[in-house]
């Protein structure tokens, strides 16, 4: 069926936001049959969630840049791998 969860962590923004566009336009294709829809309407909700997750990280590590010590932006690291929800 899908990627494993393991392999969608991984998965750069790029990739997911791609891949969920894919899916959006075979569905509005209409060339693609209801179960099979269904499937790739969870999928498609999967790939958001971990879209919101990156985003958030990548929100989470520009706050701690624009919070270094005496006004100055400091580097924060690389960006932490989303967790779980």
């Amino acid at each position: 069926m899908g990627k494993a969860p393991q392999e969608q962590k991984k998965m750069t923004f790029e990739k997911a936001l791609a891949k969920l566009e894919s899916l959006v336009e075979r569905i509005e294709s209409g060339e693609v049959p209801l179960e099979e829809s269904i499937e790739k309407y969870a999928e498609g909700t999967k790939l958001i969630q971990q879209c919101r997750r990156i985003l958030d990280a990548a929100e989470q590590k520009i706050q701690l840049l624009a919070k270094g010590e005496a006004g100055e932006a400091e580097p924060a690291g690389e960006l932490a791998e989303p967790a779980d929800e």
